[in-house]
């Protein structure tokens, strides 16, 4: 078969899939090759191979791979926003009404599961470092204040609560995209901090990174 015949031969299969699962499956591919890549690193034709489908249907469907990785953002965005809403309407405040900190560890727990959709974290990683960017920027600016305002006026979190909480998420982000969970039974210090960032939740982590351990 040549090739014009094969890309022929995928784009009718990718016509067959109704277009809005077409496109979540899109974002979820370019969530991950933007997370592992960067803005700057990644190419729509990664993201194509990496969906499974020919470049030029990315392109029709998208535009611009800026207009792409916003795209992204704006589903990280999402996902993270229903998230926290979904565990602030499941949570039951204690009889005593003190339920700061539980609230705050389920949120953190809910931040962290987030993990297994591949890309979601570091996608947003992405979006802050480029913070430079004049579009990109000003949409990452954006989202990271939406989240800011959504846990102080729907959570009730003081400024203090919210910026201790945003920045474990960060630390979260960093152990994530500088890829320590790949060295977590080689080296002592990095099992001691990500056992103390991720807690009860290491073992998602870790799963979630393709990481072999010995559960302990």
């Amino acid at each position: 078969m040549s090739e014009d015949s094969g890309t022929a031969a995928k784009e009718t299969t990718t016509e067959r899939i109704p277009a809005a699962l077409r496109r979540e499956q899109i974002l979820a591919a370019a969530s991950r090759v933007f997370g592992e890549r960067g803005y700057s690193g990644a190419t729509t034709d990664q993201v194509a191979q990496a969906a499974g489908i020919s470049q030029p249907y990315v392109v029709r469907m998208f535009g611009t791979k800026e207009n792409l990785f916003l795209e992204v953002v704006a589903r990280a965005l999402d996902k993270l926003m229903t998230t926290f809403r979904e565990t602030l309407a499941e949570h039951r405040p204690a009889d005593d009404g003190d339920d700061a900190d539980p609230l705050i560890t389920r949120l953190g727990a809910a931040y962290v599961d987030l993990i297994d959709d591949r890309g979601i974290l570091l996608s947003l990683m992405q979006a802050f470092i480029t913070g430079h960017d004049p579009v990109i920027g000003a949409k990452a600016r954006e989202g990271f204040l939406q989240i800011y305002r959504m846990l102080r006026d729907e959570a009730g979190f003081s400024p203090e609560t919210i910026r201790d909480f945003l920045a474990n998420g960060m630390l979260f982000n960093t152990l994530l995209a500088i890829r320590l969970p790949d060295i977590f039974e080689d080296d002592e210090a990095a099992e001691e901090l990500m056992r103390c960032a991720f807690r009860g939740k290491l073992d998602v982590v870790l799963d979630a990174s393709g990481v072999t351990w010995t559960r302990s």
